[in-house]
């Protein structure tokens, strides 16, 4: 970590625990928690950004939907992720069952993406279309479409309204009130993502929604590939204005930049990724900017990008109007193990030892939560570098320690031991433990290994937690009590490295390839998980003490299996892409859809949609959706009631909008 920033954090949100003498408890109280919806972490009636608003907590006050009504929710309206108005000309619908769009409510209207890759309005109490970007084509070509992306941006100077999206390799603004797109932004209204600062690619790509900080609307990149090379993972900046590029800030760093004597020999010049497929989170005060970072290119092998690699697998500030680095963390030195940081960072004032702390606190793959504070990048608790496994494979690089934060505790698995293994048997268990000992296996960190193909040698790591294992589309948090909301999948990846088949790869190691870029499902005995359980949870986290206050599983599990289900087992969680919605008095999340999702155990997924007690994780309410929650829910305020939004999506229900509300 370097750089910081002399600025002094403002006044607590919360009364600091030294000072709540007996006879002021009640008034301080009180005080504390009015204080606290205040804060512009709430994202309110409103739903004004992906995950609410740009400190991405997920959270709103709104409570017309509590403990006492939930149980009437019931599905107010429905709309398709290609709605019938657009489809004229743009060829048959894509069926998109992974459909993971958020909408955002800005001022009685609704915006998302569509599947076409189009920005449309909705009118958020009917789900009906109000207007949608309608791009200017080519004579003789077709109507404009291209994939769609997790959640569109919207950004106001009082005068105009504009909304952000990318779409395809283009940055595109469109009014807010009509759709239309502005001829003096960037050229004929869009800005060409291909054009670098100093280089120009053959194609651009990025899921995630802009972030617009101030005037800047900031992006980052997809992992491209131009011929043998990765392409780099620069974050820009553009005038929200005129699609002007304010700033680069080079991922890798180039030669004579800050972090390049980190990757040797040069290595950088060779090397990709390292870029931020995530959402970002802004503190809009600070005018900070907030990236996750991805690991460099090649996945499973390094040897091709000695040292530790800055800024992959890093969670990195800039000044959003400058684009200058303020701070950064790498969570992984030479990640081999695609432990990327996949979700935004969660923005939240916190109150540690009676001190006021701005904090960021960043989920991971890895289990960990790594908390700083956001104004200086100081670790709240201490992050201790302990030594790591060194592995076998030739050529490869390995650092010596791994940084470990001591608090708070990791949430989900870590590395792989005996005791892991299922036990719901004794004949199970002695199954587990056979299939275990065909792989290397060990404590976290523990590297990739070559496969020995002599009778009885090793297929591969058993790597802990698995590619899988975070919760992609991020976490919540509740600033009236401090408490982060992490989802998180139990379940392993085997990362097996074999010379590459791929004539195209420079580098003489690969990873066995599964149906995604590394790894094969590993199953238990009789095609039960080979860990115990849950499968699929969710854990609450107190940020003001670092400690664990609750972790229940979300969702069934395979407690049905014809081996387990004489013995009644309780839920045992369901593996999936799940995200929570916090408000006032509840925590809303799905158990994440199937179709698309790649190496989810044979059982992963679930239609079912639930609220949770948040002080306590207990479910108060439940219903089953037409399909699995493939998107992050939202909630805000239409004509005096309240609504919940998610998308969904199954083998046999193409990606759609579902929206439930009070009668």
């Amino acid at each position: 970590m370097s750089g910081s920033n002399p600025a002094r954090p403002r006044q607590p949100k919360r009364v600091p625990a030294a000072l709540r003498t007996a006879c002021l408890v009640g008034l301080i109280v009180v005080l504390d928690v009015s204080i606290r919806t205040q804060s512009p972490v709430d994202a309110g009636a409103q739903w004004r950004s992906y995950a609410g608003t740009n400190r991405s907590t997920r959270y709103s006050s709104l409570d017309q939907i509590n403990k006492d009504t939930v149980s009437k929710l019931a599905i107010a309206w429905r709309q398709s992720a290609t709605p019938v108005e657009l489809r004229k000309g743009r060829g048959e619908p894509s069926k998109l069952p992974n459909y993971q769009n958020t909408p955002i409510v800005v001022d009685g209207v609704m915006y998302i993406s569509t599947g076409y890759g189009l920005v449309t309005a909705l009118d958020p109490a009917t789900g009906k279309v109000v207007w949608f970007d309608d791009p200017p084509k080519r004579e003789g070509q077709r109507e404009v479409r291209a994939s769609p992306i997790r959640g569109v941006a919207y950004w106001t100077d009082t005068r105009d309204a504009r909304v952000f999206t990318i779409m395809s390799n283009w940055l595109v603004a469109l009014n807010a009130k009509s759709g239309k797109r502005y001829s003096d932004f960037g050229a004929d209204g869009q800005v060409d993502l291909r054009v670098y600062d100093d280089h120009i690619t053959g194609s651009y790509t990025w899921q995630s929604p802009p972030v617009v900080v101030r005037d800047v609307v900031v992006v980052g990149s997809g992992s491209l590939r131009t011929g043998k090379r990765f392409e780099p993972g620069d974050i820009r900046g553009y005038d929200a204005r005129t699609g002007k590029l304010r700033w680069s800030f080079h991922t890798p760093p180039r030669g004579g930049e800050f972090g390049s004597d980190t990757w040797h020999n040069g290595s950088w010049e060779g090397s990709g990724f390292t870029n931020a497929w995530a959402p970002f989170s802004a503190d809009d005060e600070l005018g900070y900017v907030y990236l996750p970072l991805k690991q460099p290119s090649g996945y499973a092998y390094g040897g091709a990008h000695p040292g530790e690699n800055l800024f992959g697998n890093s969670l990195v500030c800039l000044d959003a109007t400058t684009g200058k680095r303020v701070w950064h963390f790498q969570t992984i030195r030479h990640d081999i193990w695609d432990y990327d940081l996949p979700a935004a960072p969660v923005l939240l004032d916190i109150t540690v030892n009676g001190r006021a702390v701005k904090a960021v606190a960043q989920i991971s793959k890895l289990g960990f939560v790594y908390v700083f504070d956001r104004v200086t990048g100081q670790p709240v608790w201490p992050i201790e570098e302990r030594a790591v496994p060194k592995g076998n494979v030739p050529g490869e690089w390995y650092p010596a320690t791994q940084p470990f934060p001591t608090r708070p505790p990791a949430y989900d698995q870590q590395g792989v031991t005996i005791d892991h293994l299922i036990d719901f048997t004794p004949e199970l268990r002695k199954e587990a433990i056979a299939i275990l000992n065909q792989y290397t296996y060990g404590p976290l960190f523990t590297p990739p290994s070559v496969a020995d193909r002599k009778p009885g040698g090793k297929k591969g790591t058993v790597v802990m937690p698995g590619i899988i294992s975070a919760s992609i589309f991020g976490a919540g948090a509740d600033p009236e009590t401090g408490m982060l909301y992490v989802p998180s999948n139990h379940a392993p990846s085997v990362v097996e490295m074999v010379k590459p088949q791929d004539p195209t790869l420079d580098q003489p190691w690969d990873a066995k390839r599964g149906n995604n870029h590394f790894g094969d499902k590993l199953e238990g005995p009789q095609g039960l998980p080979l860990f115990k359980p849950p499968y699929g949870r969710l854990t609450a986290i107190d940020l003001d003490s670092g400690d664990i206050v609750w972790s229940v599983p979300n969702g069934d599990g395979p407690r049905d299996h014809p081996a387990i289900k004489h013995l009644n087992l309780p839920p045992l969680g369901q593996p999936g892409r799940a995200s929570p919605l916090v408000t006032k008095s509840l925590l809303f999340m799905g158990e994440g859809g199937r179709e698309g999702v790649a190496l989810l155990p044979r059982f992963g997924g679930g239609k079912v949609f639930r609220a949770y007690d948040k002080a306590t994780g207990k479910v108060v309410w439940e219903m089953e959706l037409p399909g699995g929650t493939t998107g992050a829910p939202m909630t805000y305020m239409a004509n005096g009631k309240q609504y919940l939004v998610v998308a969904v999506g199954w083998e046999d229900l193409p990606g759609e909008l579902v929206a439930l509300a009070l009668p």
